[in-house]
């Protein structure tokens, strides 16, 4: 599956017989698979929940439902309720969670097309309002907040909510369905707040279950915490980062872990030349040659999705890395390849990987 750049005008040249896109995302499906296996496995006997939000963190987020639950998913997960209704609409009928709302969330669109809403606290009445109007019980998870400080009932105001939702399920309006929080820093395994979030978590299941509460799943692991916590699995798993197979780890790369990124962003090489040596490299002139070399300019920059502190970071070109040279523009960076440049014009249109799966020693 492969996406344009959005800014793209000519989207594609010909090469020989073949159509080569400007400038492109690859996304490797089979890899979403993979990692999804991997995360089931791990998880068992709790099951998977694949986060799909921001179009499945720019990966296309219909493409990656349908293969997150070929692969062993059995949930999906996004942050506001027009995301799920959008995969609603391009046919997926698993089950869904949102839970990040507002005043102007369509809570009626979600109770009749069957979507699990997140409950906080003030969500409630507006969504057991939604299910008298829908004539439809809503699906609900409710939400505390072990400490991670966002959204999230606060212990204080915990039994309290749970009581509310429970006299609405009395009154058929609505299943308590889940009970679920998110954890802070379980990208960091040393740290005690982890313990103390858990901690929290199974006191608010335990005053929600002395109420009555019979859930279906009980959830608080993110990618980290599926990887380093099955403590922390309960009845569901929320895979976010790990399902496009990114490490969360810092000093632990996706290969150590099993995973396989699932995106390729590539350009072509736009321009190269050489300068001599002192010769200035874009906005600022941050960056001055060392000696004679050749630039490469690859069109692609913050306007792309690069982040400006990307500077210094690798690009792939003829199965080598250079270094991001000068300041990241809008549209364009400047990669430095060196003095061993003798026919600039061969350069012109060679591919230009900025990140990959990195099996060929590329970034990843």
């Amino acid at each position: 599956m492969t996406y344009e750049a959005a800014a793209s005008f000519e989207p594609s040249t010909k090469t020989g017989s073949a159509t080569v896109l400007e400038r492109s995302a690859v996304i490797d499906l089979d890899a979403i698979r993979h990692n999804v296996r991997q995360f089931v496995a791990i998880a068992s006997p709790a099951t998977v929940m694949a986060v799909v939000k921001a179009d499945a963190y720019g990966h296309g987020a219909v493409q990656v439902a349908r293969a997150a639950l070929e692969a062993g998913a059995r949930w999906l997960g996004v942050a506001h309720i027009s995301e799920a209704l959008a995969l609603r609409a391009a046919g997926i009928d698993a089950p869904m969670l949102a839970w990040l709302h507002t005043t102007q969330s369509n809570f009626q669109a979600a109770v009749a097309a069957g979507v699990d809403v997140g409950i906080s606290g003030w969500e409630l009445d507006a969504v057991v309002a939604a299910a008298r109007e829908q004539e439809r019980p809503a699906r609900i998870h409710l939400k505390v907040d072990t400490g991670l400080g966002r959204n999230g009932s606060t212990i204080a105001q915990w039994d309290k909510l749970v009581g509310q939702a429970m006299e609405y399920q009395d009154e058929g309006l609505l299943r308590v369905v889940g009970i679920f929080s998110h954890l802070a820093v379980a990208d960091e395994p040393h740290r005690p707040e982890t313990d103390e979030q858990l901690a929290a978590f199974r006191e608010a299941i335990a005053v929600a279950e002395d109420a009555g509460v019979d859930t279906e799943v009980r959830h608080l692991a993110n990618t980290p915490a599926t990887l380093s916590r099955p403590d922390a699995h309960f009845d569901l798993v929320r895979v976010g980062l790990g399902l496009y197979g990114l490490s969360p780890f810092e000093g632990q790369n996706s290969a150590e872990l099993g995973l396989r990124p699932a995106m390729t962003v590539r350009t072509l090489v736009s321009n190269c030349k050489r300068v001599p040596e002192g010769q200035g490299v874009s906005y600022g002139l941050n960056y001055r040659t060392s000696g004679e070399s050749a630039l490469g300019l690859i069109p692609l920059g913050y306007a792309d999705g690069v982040p400006r502190v990307a500077t210094g970071g690798p690009v792939r070109v003829n199965g080598v890395n250079y270094p991001v040279v000068g300041r990241i523009a809008m549209d364009q960076m400047v990669i430095d390849l060196g003095n061993a440049v003798t026919d600039e014009a061969a350069w012109l249109g060679a591919e230009a990987v900025m990140f990959g799966d990195g099996a060929d020693g590329g970034p990843a």
